[in-house]
């Protein structure tokens, strides 16, 4: 059964604000942005990542630089998920050895994608420091992992679905809660 729209937590105004306040948050808290990266996590992340750039550009004048990361082969889930897992290509063109790098994804639930996140930045090199930016942070976590940068904190429901749609992706931007039938 396909899952019904329950509430619009999210519309495109509130996408960009709440990306607005986290680049600037985020210039705050690392004094600027010397030695500062952004890595989206594919998929959504990564759009999101690239807002980020673009915003904290305007900020402060300084192109910070961009990655992009597949963790397909870190998740703990890899095999449940299905027989040909798909692999999208990690794009970090840069060193993250001594940089305060900064994960960015859509939606935190479990811990479980950004503790495969760590391993694989961990593959790439010995950063200074890691922050976590999220659009949206629902609880239920798994593992002892919280974001330093939240977009909104939403408690849900496990039998609600969190579906965020990117102008990128989906052509569209919003956040929604979705039922299960």
């Amino acid at each position: 059964m396909e899952p019904r729209e329950k509430t619009l937590l999210m519309d495109a105004e509130g996408v960009r604000r709440a990306v607005t306040r986290i680049a600037h948050e985020m210039v705050e808290k690392n004094q600027g942005t010397a030695e500062l990266v952004l890595v989206g996590i594919r998929r959504r992340g990564v759009p999101l990542a690239e807002r980020l750039q673009r915003k904290i550009n305007e900020i402060e004048n300084v192109a910070v630089p961009l990655g992009a990361l597949d963790i397909t082969l870190y998740r703990d889930d890899l095999t449940t998920l299905a027989e040909q897992p798909v692999i999208l290509k990690t794009e970090v063109p840069f060193s993250i050895t001594g940089k305060k790098v900064v994960l960015v994804d859509d939606v935190l639930y479990t811990g479980r994608t950004v503790r495969a996140a760590l391993d694989a930045l961990m593959d790439l090199g010995r950063p200074q420091s890691i922050q976590l930016a999220v659009l949206l942070d629902r609880g239920h976590r798994e593992l002892p992992i919280r974001a330093d940068y939240v977009g909104k904190n939403v408690p849900t429901s496990k039998k609600e679905m969190v579906s965020v749609c990117v102008q990128e992706i989906d052509g569209q931007d919003s956040v929604t809660i979705q039922e299960r039938m």
